[in-house]
């Protein structure tokens, strides 16, 4: 049985192929192979960054998780690591 990673991959793969020739027929031009690569680029927001790292000032604990504002071990706040706060 294929995986689901695998199929979501193989679907992707024979979507982007459909497109590029949809593309390469519509316009006429081989260059529409080298513009279609990049079109992901230009959806790209800034939710895809990833969070910065907070620590606690006590024991070390570290996230990246947003939800907390407090250490689980003793309930310090939370900084940014680096930034000196």
């Amino acid at each position: 049985m294929v995986g689901s990673r695998t199929a979501t991959a193989a679907v992707g793969l024979v979507a982007s192929l459909l497109v590029s020739v949809a593309a390469w027929y519509y316009f006429d031009t081989l260059l529409a192979f080298l513009f279609l690569p990049f079109v992901p680029i230009l959806w790209r927001s800034s939710r895809d960054e990833t969070p910065p790292v907070r620590e606690c000032s006590a024991c070390g604990f570290a996230t990246r998780d947003q939800s907390f504002d407090y250490c689980p071990r003793d309930g310090t706040p939370l900084d940014r690591r680096g930034d000196g706060s």
